[in-house]
């Protein structure tokens, strides 16, 4: 093999295999079924042109026929005028007309099969394009589930290293470090800060509200008995006497103070009731 010959099936194969690569399915897809189109188009209006031949000859082989008729009325009307001459002329001219009625008959025949055949091929033509366009809407789809599955395969190949998620799992542990802190932080703003003796009597009656509903519950269950008298509201602050919190000096000495305006408060109610 010559060198120009060796070179020439390096350039066509070159060329070859860079129109390959350059080659989009779905846009090669595409095309395919443009160019199908087009041919379909050009189908339509072949058979198109065939339909009107043959209408032609079936109306040109009416016409002949009717003029055959047309010249055998007269040939019938010559007769009956004693002119056997002009009869014979007349049938004469009919009988070109019925050769071309029977030549334009036959010719209309061939046109109509052929029509049919024509009408045959561009159904099954137009059956074939639709079945491409299904195909190329499966084909396009296909091809782009497969370029998602490969840009993922890449991305996931791409972080085979830990090192990224490794530093995300070590920021969520410094973040829940901080957010410990800051709850930590302030619980003891609120322990040292603040009406401390006011926050203690506030647990206090919310625990004392509960035992109030636990017991009303067990009245209602029958696990108690019932209550002989209307719960009196002002034994609540003896209750409260029975469970002293233990603190400081000075809170002592408040919550002392609080408890002693509690039963003056009590006595004074007692003391209104006795004067009603």
């Amino acid at each position: 093999m010559g060198i120009f010959s060796r070179l020439a099936q390096l350039i066509k194969s070159n060329l070859n295999d860079l129109i390959s690569k350059s080659e989009d399915p779905e846009k090669m897809l595409n095309q395919v079924v443009l160019d199908m189109n087009n041919q379909l188009v050009e189908a339509k209006k072949q058979v198109a042109a065939s339909i009107a031949d043959e209408k032609r000859l079936a109306k040109q082989f009416e016409q002949e026929t009717a003029h055959a008729t047309e010249w055998e009325r007269r040939a019938m009307m010559a007769l009956r005028a004693g002119n056997e001459e002009l009869a014979k002329e007349a049938l004469a001219r009919k009988k070109e007309h019925d050769q071309l009625a029977e030549t334009f008959k036959d010719q209309w025949s061939k046109q109509k099969n052929a029509v049919d055949q024509l009408k045959k091929a561009l159904r099954l033509l137009n059956d074939k394009i639709e079945e491409a366009k299904r195909k190329k809407n499966v084909l396009i789809a296909r091809k782009k589930r497969a370029e998602a599955q490969k840009a993922i395969q890449e991305t996931m190949h791409g972080l085979r290293d830990q090192s990224a998620f490794e530093t995300f799992e070590r920021m969520a542990g410094k973040i829940d470090q901080i957010e410990a802190e800051a709850e930590a932080a302030s619980e003891i703003q609120e322990e040292y800060t603040g009406d401390l003796l006011a926050s203690k009597f506030s647990s206090l009656e919310r625990t004392a509200g509960a035992e109030d509903d636990l017991a009303a519950l067990k009245r209602k269950m029958g696990m108690l008995p019932p209550e002989e008298a209307p719960a009196v509201r002002a034994e609540t602050p003896k209750r409260v006497v029975e469970a002293p919190v233990v603190a400081g000096p000075s809170e002592q000495d408040e919550l002392a103070a609080a408890l002693e305006e509690l039963e003056a408060e009590q006595q004074q109610q007692e003391q209104r009731k006795a004067g009603r």
